[in-house]
């Protein structure tokens, strides 16, 4: 049935093709210069539709598809010329028309994007919603994948023209600080007027100019006039139907925006594995808080101590629970000052269920397992700023992000190695980050920028393990047990201070020089404990001192940069070093010690502009990298039933030299867009585990040591996409990406003593080369079914085995009679290993049928997930330590047919 309707739609659009002529030519002014990004629509004068639209090259052509023999008005338009209208009637054959432009009045913006589906307005891309919709989007991800240039993935993250979107706006005010997933799944698409691109965005105007900024992309969505100074949205509610009766859902979702107020409330409650903000999405959520050390050239990142309790994907689970409640407010007093904020709670209940197959090289052994978990998380982000901008020499902003949670995990495992296992995992959370940053321009020679942010953050996980068997020595152990029962206390705690004063002075209008001084000052505490719980419930404390942590660690680097930037002709070159004093110092096993060394870093940006919209970037930095308190205690953590580990408190820092190159094009001609990345990173003196397996490999006990210059790891990355708009009414691309890596580790042998630090070991080099293609294409014709189709292939090859992965998708999606709209997604995924010993398919298919008269308020909605029962997905993956293959397989939720009632406010 599919292959039938594939082949009526392809035969349709080719008939509908072959019914048009090319109509082409220039647009230039009165001296014969072309005018790039002159904007063209041609007006079917018989239907009153636009039939077709242009944007014109850098050298002025545009081309046009128009019906044969038919009259048309040509609006042709040029930001600071006289708008012109031009009558003209197609033949049967290709046409040239050429268009001359008189300078005039400057054209307001509203203007020139009324009827135009795409204009440009300097850095600004302008996208008209209604051009580009057909009666089936619900929801702003669902227009932004049919824009031009634009890409969104299933986790909601944007991309365009190949560029990460990194901020959503609505009428100009930071939807939660511009999260880019809670904004594409629930900004309703009937409320959107324009989508405007911001390129080279910088959102405090002072530094824009001064800074590179090639690489920043936000959205502005604009609202139709009728959800102005309105309330606005929707609240659904359903149930399960038939066979699925116990299933729920409940969405309101409430929006008010006007110049002085923004008020944002999201809620979502159900059991059907609808995740509006998943556990990894809490701990990735930064609240818009930038890397503000980024050009100081080291890297001293707090590393987490949370167990990974919930951290799965949308659809790694067996049955989930879903409470979610979000606010965003935004206030404007006057017009320099601006408060805002957000609270988000999220809370899961999940149960996954996973079995894993581990290929180890021999003499080690494979292994099996079954894990089936239960998780309970209370997740809350409170999030407070003001802005005060008075005008444009003077900015001041304070925020402060405020994260906390209430986790817990009880799992039961059984490996063919261990027999069983039972675990439990908790920990509470809190982080409190704030940020002040303070810009003055002086005049137009002189800027000045303070910026300081502070952490601090308290870690208290908990871990319990009740084994058969224990397959580590602790001083101090029963070994006479029946049941192993280990626990383990953990508590961190940081406070961390970044503060950089900037200082730019413009040479000239085309070059700056920049001054920074900056600091970085860590101080951390580690405690932990092991205890044993024996068989009559009573503790045993393990108190040897190789057991327990209580250390103290303090990390401060003091520097000094100095960058120059200018401009000559198409490049912009900005080199730079930065000098710095580092300090360390712990405190532990009643001995202190301490380091202090200064290091030169250098680090060049260079831009070539070949045209308007197309570049060349390179990048190189030479960067420290340092490791937090986690790593250097030295007493043992327990914190897997197969995992023990030590740290080391003489570990030194390490130097990674990082090299990318980088190439864009967009073209408005035709809508494409192409883009490529190579990156090259060497570290020498790595942080890496000194492991001791066990004789089946499926138990370790490791410390971390700098490995020697001569063992560099290297990592290789690269990726080349195509995209392009064509026909109007089609879309396609085909891209590639591929990764190659090179990690070194110690193996440690077992030997006849009891002594772990005499044990024979060798350096174990692993190497992984990934390769992914994918080639996608899309239909978006207003009155007839429209298809989407892709297919992606990858092939993992590891150190111990080769995956390959076929993953083809199809989606269909009709809006008619007026009034129903009717959805559907189906993806296929075959894996398989190189001996096929590994060969597993699974396929998920989804539809909806949408019923709503047009103006009407109400909207019925029958939708089921997974009809074809599958019960499980599958992944693989490397693990660079002893060259370890895992093939696991998730058990999913099972079919869910929902029907469901929304009413429009």
């Amino acid at each position: 049935m599919k292959k039938i309707l594939f082949i009526c739609i392809l035969a349709f659009s080719i008939n509908a093709m072959s019914q048009n002529i090319r109509f082409e030519g220039t647009v230039k002014d009165t001296t014969g210069v072309a005018l790039e990004m002159a904007n063209i629509m041609a007006i079917n004068n018989n239907t009153k539709a636009m039939d077709a639209y242009a944007i014109t090259n850098d050298a002025g052509k545009y081309q046009l598809n128009l019906n044969a023999n038919t009259p048309y008005t040509l609006k042709i338009s040029y930001i600071g010329y006289e708008s012109q209208e031009k009558q003209v009637t197609t033949s049967d054959k290709a046409m040239n028309y050429n268009i001359i432009l008189k300078e005039g009045n400057l054209l307001k913006e509203v203007e020139l994007v009324y009827e135009m589906p795409v204009s440009i307005s300097g850095d600004t891309i302008i996208y008209n919603s209604d051009s580009f919709t057909n009666g089936t989007e619900r929801k702003l991800e669902d227009v932004l994948k049919k824009l031009p240039g634009v890409e969104v993935d299933n986790d909601g993250n944007i991309t365009v023209e190949g560029k990460s979107v990194q901020k959503v706006m609505v009428e100009g005010k930071d939807f939660f600080d511009g999260d880019t997933k809670i904004a594409t799944k629930n900004i309703p698409a009937n409320a959107l007027d324009k989508i405007q691109v911001l390129r080279n965005y910088n959102e405090v105007t002072n530094l824009k100019g001064l800074e590179n900024n090639e690489e920043n992309v936000a959205l502005n969505i604009k609202l139709k006039e009728g959800k102005k100074n309105f309330w606005f949205g929707d609240i659904t509610a359903g149930a399960g139907a038939w066979d699925t009766e116990d299933r729920y859902l409940v969405n309101p979702k409430l929006f008010y925006y006007n110049p002085k107020i923004s008020i944002n409330v999201i809620s979502n409650f159900n059991n059907i594995g609808e995740l509006p903000l998943t556990t990894r999405d809490y701990f990735r959520f930064t609240g818009g808080f930038k890397n503000m050390m980024r050009k100081g050239g080291s890297n001293f990142n707090v590393s987490s101590n949370d167990l990974g309790i919930g951290n799965l994907n949308n659809n790694q689970a067996a049955n989930i629970d879903t409470k979610f409640g979000a606010a965003n407010f935004s206030y404007n007093p006057t017009k320099a000052l601006t408060f805002s904020g957000f609270g988000i709670v999220l809370g899961n209940k999940t149960q996954t269920i996973t079995n894993t197959a581990t290929e180890r090289p021999e003499p080690l052994q494979d292994e099996t397992r079954q894990d089936v978990s239960n998780q309970l998380s209370t997740q809350t982000l409170l999030k407070l700023s003001t802005s005060y901008v008075p005008s444009d020499k003077l900015h001041i902003d304070y925020d402060a992000l405020v994260k906390f949670s209430d986790q817990r995990e009880d799992q039961t495992l059984f490996s063919s190695l261990l027999s069983d296992i039972n675990t439990n995992k908790t920990q509470n959370p809190l982080s409190v980050n704030q940020n002040f940053n303070y810009y003055y321009t002086l005049n137009d020679k002189n800027v000045f920028a303070f910026e300081l942010q502070h952490l601090y953050q308290e870690e208290d996980p908990f871990y319990n393990a009740n084994l058969e068997f224990q397959p580590f020595l602790f001083s101090g152990y029963d070994g006479t047990q029946v049941r192993n029962n280990l626990n383990q206390n953990r508590f961190v705690k940081t406070n961390k201070s970044d503060a950089k004063f900037d200082y730019y002075y413009m040479l000239t209008p085309k070059s700056n020089i920049n001054l920074t001084l900056g600091n970085t000052y860590s101080y951390q505490n580690f405690d932990s404990s092991i205890f044993q719980i024996l068989d009559n419930g009573t503790t045993n404390d393990l108190t040897a001192a190789e057991n327990t942590n209580n250390v103290d660690y303090a990390f401060n680097d003091v520097f000094l940069g100095l960058h120059y930037k200018f401009i000559k002709g198409k490049f912009t070159v900005t080199p730079g070093f930065s000098v710095h004093n580092y300090s360390t110092k712990d405190n532990q096993l009643g001995t202190s010690n301490s380091m202090n060394f200064t290091r030169l870093l250098p680090d060049v940006y260079a831009l070539y502009q070949i045209k308007k919209s197309e570049t060349l970037t390179y990048n190189f930095t030479l960067q420290n990298n340092f490791t937090d308190i986690t790593k250097l205690a030295e007493g043992y953590v327990f914190s897997n039933y197969n995992s023990l580990f030590s740290g080391n408190r003489n570990l030194e820092n390490s130097l990674s030299q990082s090299h990318s190159l980088r190439y864009f094009k967009y073209n408005m001609f035709n809508f494409e867009n192409i883009f490529g990345f190579l990156n090259y990173t060497k570290q020498v003196d790595a942080i890496k585990s000194r492991a001791l397996l066990s004789a089946s490999g499926a138990n370790q006990a490791s410390s971390s040591v700098n490995i020697g210059s001569n063992f560099a790891d290297e990592t290789i990355s690269g990726a080349f996409n195509y995209g392009r708009s064509f026909a109007k009414y089609y879309k396609a691309s085909a891209g590639l990406n591929m990764n190659w890596s090179k990690f070194n580790n110690i193996r440690v042998f077992q030997d006849s003593d009891a002594d772990p630090n005499n044990n024979p070991s060798e350096i174990q080099t692993t190497e992984s080369f990934t390769q992914s293609y994918n080639v996608k294409f899309s239909t978006n014709y207003k009155t007839i079914p429209n298809l989407s189709l892709g297919y992606g292939y990858t092939i993992n090859d590891n150190f111990s085995d080769t995956f390959y992965t076929d993953s083809p998708t199809i989606g269909l999606e009709y809006y008619f009679l007026d009034a129903f709209s009717f959805v559907s997604d189906y993806s296929f995924y075959h894996n398989r290993n190189k001996d096929k010993s590994i060969d597993t398919e699974y396929d998920f298919l989804s539809a909806s049928l949408i019923y709503q008269k047009k103006d009407s308020k109400w909207e019925y909605k029958l939708s089921g997930t997974n009809l074809l029962e599958t019960r499980a997905l599958n992944s693989n993956s490397f693990n660079q330590i002893a060259g370890t293959s895992t093939f696991s397989s998730y058990t999913v939720q099972p079919r869910y047919i929902i029907l469901s009632l929304k009413y429009n406010l």
